[in-house]
């Protein structure tokens, strides 16, 4: 390891604690009280917070998105841990029930509610002008009050998807990888004979 590096790294370390101070201290902008579906009939933002002060609400672009499906499987991971401090939930324009299946198949355990690309999308973005942007928002609770307090991009390269700094490790970048639904590879030989295989 070069010094060079040694020395960028803590320069990254100092910026990032920096950047978390200001995240703290920031103290966001009121917002209303949202309507989303959920598979359980129709739900609001702060029902979403439950007996939390805070909530994560995970933007996803909704099952269509193989990066948006990156994100949510890393994060899925660390579902009980941020659960345990706060309410979690991932919306989509997705309806409740492709939500529901699609989840299912990537073993996610997030409680899940579509916005449907309604007000919320259009209102709550994490990039301006950009409706269905891959990201998160945290809310806080004051009262009655639903707070804003931060917001995040999702995209290559970022702090919330641990692949990218694997793959700069590795001294690969995003530039010459996308993630895929399904890494499986078919063998040259199936021993069950390969009858009525979908890929």
């Amino acid at each position: 390891m070069t010094t060079e590096i040694v020395e960028l790294e803590g320069q990254i370390y100092e910026l990032t604690l920096k950047l978390h101070e200001l995240q703290k201290s920031n103290s966001g902008e009121v917002v209303e009280n949202y309507v989303f579906d959920t598979q359980a009939g129709q739900t609001n933002l702060l029902e979403l917070f439950g007996e939390h002060e805070r909530l994560l609400a995970i933007h996803n672009m909704g099952q269509a998105c193989r990066y948006c499906t990156l994100w949510a499987d890393g994060l899925n991971g660390f579902l009980p841990h941020l659960e345990s401090t706060m309410a979690v939930v991932l919306v989509s324009k997705d309806s409740p029930d492709l939500q529901r299946t699609f989840a299912n198949s990537r073993g996610w355990r997030f409680r899940l509610a579509s916005h449907g690309g309604g007000d919320y999308a259009r209102e709550q973005t994490v990039q301006e002008g950009a409706i269905n942007m891959p990201g998160a928002v945290v809310y806080e609770r004051k009262g009655d009050d639903i707070v804003r307090k931060n917001a995040v991009i999702f995209g290559p390269g970022d702090l919330y998807c641990s692949m990218w700094n694997l793959l700069a490790l590795a001294g690969l970048s995003e530039d010459g990888w996308t993630p895929q639904y399904s890494y499986w590879r078919r063998p040259d030989v199936l021993e069950d004979g390969g009858e009525n295989l979908l890929d």
